[in-house]
């Protein structure tokens, strides 16, 4: 009968522990629900975002390819063409949505002596990365690199090849 007291509190002690644990099951429960919606519309909202950033990435690349990586220029000048600038702008919306390092290679047709071309192909490939670098790319992010006359894409004398042979051409790195 000693232990008949102690046997009750224990009881006792048991069954409101059960009801405590009971009542707190279905706040935890929705809470718990709650969340998990959340968590899964963050998700949705998320990927989604992706999927438009992606997109939109793709839309970039497409008008970058279309405009092309080779940027022309004038006889014996380092100054960037509208047309070039256009197109270089194409490539500037492209880079600030990666974070893909670029080469630009100055070049040059064959008039005047090796080392003035080397010079020009530099300015050339200097005047890309500058208008790059002051609409908003890294400027550690790209390499410029002169090769003059020495890499012609049209061989000949003449206006046309000449004209080819002035530019600057963009390779990813």
């Amino acid at each position: 009968m000693k232990h008949l007291p102690t046997a009750g509190k224990v009881i006792a002690l048991l069954f409101s522990a059960a009801l405590l644990a009971a009542c707190s099951g279905s706040d935890t429960k929705e809470q718990d629900e709650a969340a998990a919606a959340a968590a899964a519309a963050a998700a949705a909202a998320k990927s989604a975002q992706e999927a438009a950033s992606a997109a939109e990435l793709a839309r970039l690349e497409d008008a970058a390819a279309a405009v092309g990586n080779v940027f022309y220029f004038e006889y014996d000048s380092s100054t960037l063409t509208p047309e070039a600038i256009n197109a270089v702008n194409a490539h500037i919306a492209v880079l600030k949505q990666n974070n893909e390092n670029i080469r630009l290679e100055g070049h040059t047709d064959e008039r005047g002596t090796r080392e003035y071309n080397m010079a020009l192909g530099e300015r050339r490939a200097n005047s890309v990365r500058d208008y790059m670098v002051a609409n908003g790319i890294a400027s550690f992010r790209i390499e410029t690199i002169s090769y003059g006359e020495e890499r012609p894409v049209a061989y000949g004398s003449g206006e046309a090849n000449w004209a080819e042979n002035r530019r600057v051409e963009l390779k990813s790195q």
